[in-house]
């Protein structure tokens, strides 16, 4: 198994890629802290991982509160001893809006989930990583971050931000072994798909901008993670993995 005696804490993890990524990793042989701001998901995650003979355990939080996240990598540390993956996965979408229609609360949200709760992930997960001689940090990003769509200001910004943080990081933290990797997912045939404004009749003309042809799977971008989050990925760090069918070239 490509996990074995890893731990891995997994946000947003109660539903769409973090809970395949979860699912995944547990079947790879890592303990997985499941974490959602959603409760009741995140221990539907961790009852399907335990079905299937995994390790985890499920956490509350949300990675826009400091004092969460906190709690958050302190709790899965409690539990299994140390920290070998944080995939910040969670992530808040947009509906197409005009500049000029955008609230300020509402950029201010996208934001705070998106970005900041990267970054909170990390302060918080470093310190454990750089002491135990290493770690792996994942963010999913998205291609929206490199190429937007129009009316996606706010959330393209915030993951153009997101991969800028993950090559800022990936310097910071290349001398105490720490690899910084992040994800960028073309559209995806998960829960947030309607959130980001796709409707049906959309769906062709969204299709149609993927040379591969269809919409990403959970399954598709879980097993990207999974790659960065293994040891044979062990000389790879700064990168944007697009998972997007050919969309970003």
């Amino acid at each position: 198994m490509r996990l074995s005696n890893k731990v891995a804490l997994i946000t947003g993890a109660g539903s769409g890629f973090g809970q395949a990524s979860a699912i995944l990793f547990a079947k790879e042989g890592a303990k997985v802290a499941v974490a959602d701001i959603d409760g009741k998901a995140a221990a539907g995650t961790v009852e399907t991982i335990k079905k299937n003979g995994g390790d985890a355990i499920a956490i509350e939080a949300d990675v826009s509160k400091p004092a969460e996240v906190e709690r958050m990598v302190k709790t899965a540390v409690e539990k299994y001893g140390k920290l070998d993956i944080l995939f910040n996965n969670a992530g808040c979408p947009m509906l197409p809006t005009p500049v000029e229609n955008l609230e300020e609360e509402l950029w201010d949200k996208i934001m705070n989930v998106n970005v900041k709760g990267i970054f909170f992930g990390c302060k918080y997960a470093a310190p454990i990583m750089k002491k135990q001689g290493g770690g792996v940090i994942i963010n999913t990003a998205s291609i929206s971050g490199l190429r937007p769509r129009p009316g996606s200001s706010a959330y393209a910004t915030s993951k153009a931000a997101a991969i800028m943080l993950t090559k800022a990081m990936a310097i910071e933290f290349a001398s105490s072994n720490i690899r910084v990797n992040a994800l960028n997912p073309v559209a995806a045939d998960t829960a947030m798909l309607p959130k980001l404004g796709v409707t049906k009749e959309a769906m062709p003309n969204i299709i149609a901008s993927i040379p591969i042809g269809r919409l990403a799977k959970v399954e598709d971008v879980a097993y990207a993670a999974l790659y960065l989050a293994s040891d044979e990925a062990a000389m790879v760090t700064g990168i944007g993995l697009d998972v997007d069918g050919g969309r970003g070239i």
